[in-house]
């Protein structure tokens, strides 16, 4: 009877434990049916609200058939389906609007304050904002919350994040990092096209100030000119030269310049320095053109004593053709087509050698100093002095200099890997690399000081002669006169003391006050020249205290002190 009993209370328990993991699956099946049939999603077409439509009559037939009782009151085992869904809608809302006020930030940031993008995203980040807030009570944890606000809920937002992702997707090219990089690279590509042009036409119009020849000039000529055709009796020359012309033991200059003003200044300069300017001899040598306003402009005023020979270098009968390689070079058709077909389009089109095609460069004005020894056979030694200097002492000292058996004395210009022969010549023609050392460093022109009689023994002019010839299709250096000076002196120059000439004041403002009042000579090379409009006033001092502004031909043309 007892092991009956036991029997019948095992049997029992047995359905009973059967009976609840029933209801435990069938709860679990009602958990998840419900779960599928009602998950937040925010429909962007058609087919989604078709879809939702359909799980709602669903869920309406569950209820017809007497199931809803039993949901409930599953779901009240487990957590809120619908407190789910909410917050699942409530999280899409926030990240829109997070994604829409990123996006007005960067905006923002990117100045685009009054873009249409910044104010639309900046809106939509507001009204995704007010929609949380107006909808906060329901996505309270303690609020009780129903089907039909879940659905309100999920209406009134997904409008407002449809337009969060039209607009996202459409500005999203406009906003990313990689695709504004390549614009901004494109962009400075077509700035930098633009300002090397703007640089090339700067430079040739700088280049069209610096050699013109200003309205006072042409002026001072014309009316120096006009005084010695009314007078030609007042300016005509000795019948025989001065002896002092010829005299080795007195202090010679060469000055070659078809600028009357700027070699007036230059003679006013060093006869106003000079201890004993009575021993000082001043050639000046000017084209046919000029020699008649030269001759009224140095002949008018007396100079302290100094002689001033004024010549014309046609005069020099031995500069022809057929002996000056340069001359010859002139006459070729290619040679003037280089020069005088130098348009805008040309000249941009080689901004580094542009200062090179330049007529100045036709002149022999240029060349004379490679003939000084046939020029003035009679003297030993010369200075040899650029119309754009200013002389600031007594220059006699340089004539007491050993030149150690050199030909040309020069204030060497190197620094660093600045101004050295490989900046003025083509070290990749093979005659050029095997003479010449790259890094030799260059001097300058403006003050030279010439041994004329190592300058025969060397025969300088026949090695000038040599490499202008092989130069005559510019393949060694480019033109100008210092590359072949450079060559020509290569070995045969003594460098000064840097004292002695101070460069730059042509291009250079950052020159010291202190470096230009110890030096002996002040150079305004550069295309600022201190008779041009362009020329740097903390300079223009150290030139227009030599210019004779009591002149009366200088007043007539304007030229301001």
């Amino acid at each position: 009877m007892a092991i009956s009993n036991w029997k019948s209370k095992r049997n029992a328990a047995a359905r009973r434990f059967f009976l609840l993991a029933i209801g435990i699956f069938a709860a679990a099946l009602f958990i998840l049916l419900p779960s599928t049939t009602t998950a937040p999603m925010v429909a962007d077409t058609e087919e989604e609200e078709d879809s939702s439509s359909s799980s709602s009559s669903k869920s309406s037939d569950l209820q017809l058939s007497g199931f809803r009782f039993v949901r409930r009151s599953v779901l009240a085992l487990g957590p809120d389906p619908l407190r789910a869904r909410a917050e699942l809608i409530r999280k899409q809302v926030g990240d829109h609007a997070a994604v829409a006020a990123a996006y007005a930030s960067y905006a923002r940031r990117l100045k685009l304050e009054s873009s249409k993008q910044a104010r639309v995203f900046a809106e939509l980040a507001r009204n995704l904002t007010l929609l949380l807030a107006a909808h906060r009570p329901l996505l309270d944890p303690a609020a009780r919350i129903d089907e039909d606000s879940v659905r309100g809920f999920e209406r009134g937002v997904k409008g407002s994040i449809r337009s969060a992702r039209f607009l996202i997707a459409d500005a999203k090219d406009f906003f990313d990092n990689q695709l504004k990089i390549q614009k901004l690279k494109d962009t400075i590509f077509a700035v930098n096209e633009q300002l090397s042009k703007a640089k090339k036409a700067g430079a040739f119009s700088s280049l069209i100030a610096a050699k013109s020849i200003p309205k006072s000039l042409h002026c001072l000529a014309m009316r120096l000119m006009e005084e010695r055709i009314a007078h030609p009796d007042r300016y005509v020359d000795p019948p025989t030269p001065p002896p002092e012309l010829e005299n080795p033991k007195l202090y010679h200059y060469a000055i070659f310049s078809d600028n009357v003003l700027a070699a007036s200044v230059v003679l006013n300069s060093a006869v106003h320095n000079a201890r004993e300017p009575w021993k000082h001899v001043f050639h000046v040598v000017t084209d046919r053109m000029n020699l008649g306003a030269m001759q009224v402009m140095f002949r008018s005023k007396d100079y302290s004593g100094a002689h001033i020979e004024i010549v014309a270098y046609e005069d020099y009968k031995f500069l022809n053709s057929s002996y000056v390689p340069v001359l010859r070079q002139l006459e070729s058709a290619n040679l003037q087509r280089f020069y005088f077909e130098n348009k805008l389009e040309n000249a941009t089109k080689d901004t580094t050698n542009m200062k090179f095609r330049n007529p100045k460069y036709l002149s022999m004005l240029n060349h004379l100093r490679f003939y000084l020894p046939e020029m003035y056979p009679k003297l030993h030694r010369i200075l040899f002095l650029d119309d754009d200097i200013v002389v600031q002492r007594d220059l006699t000292a340089l004539w007491k200099i050993d030149m150690d058996g050199k030909v040309n004395g020069a204030v060497e210009t190197c620094f660093g890997s600045f101004h050295r022969y490989a900046q003025y010549m083509n070290f990749s023609h093979p005659l050029i690399k095997e003479k010449f050392d790259p890094k030799a460093c260059g001097w300058a022109y403006g003050m030279n000081f010439f041994d004329l009689d190592a300058w025969r023994k060397e025969k300088c002019t026949e090695q000038y002669h040599y490499w202008q010839n092989l130069n005559e299709n510019r393949t060694l250096w480019k033109l100008g006169t210092l590359p072949p000076g450079l060559i020509t002196f290569y070995s045969t120059t003594k460098p000064l003391d840097k004292s002695w000439h101070v460069l730059g004041l042509g291009y250079n403002p950052s020159i010291s006050m202190e470096e230009i009042n110890n030096a002996a000579v002040v150079h305004f090379n550069g295309n600022m020249k201190p008779w041009l409009d362009i020329a740097m006033n903390q300079f223009l001092p150290l030139w227009t205290k030599y210019v004779d502004y009591d002149m009366e031909f200088v007043r007539q043309c304007n030229l301001a002190a």
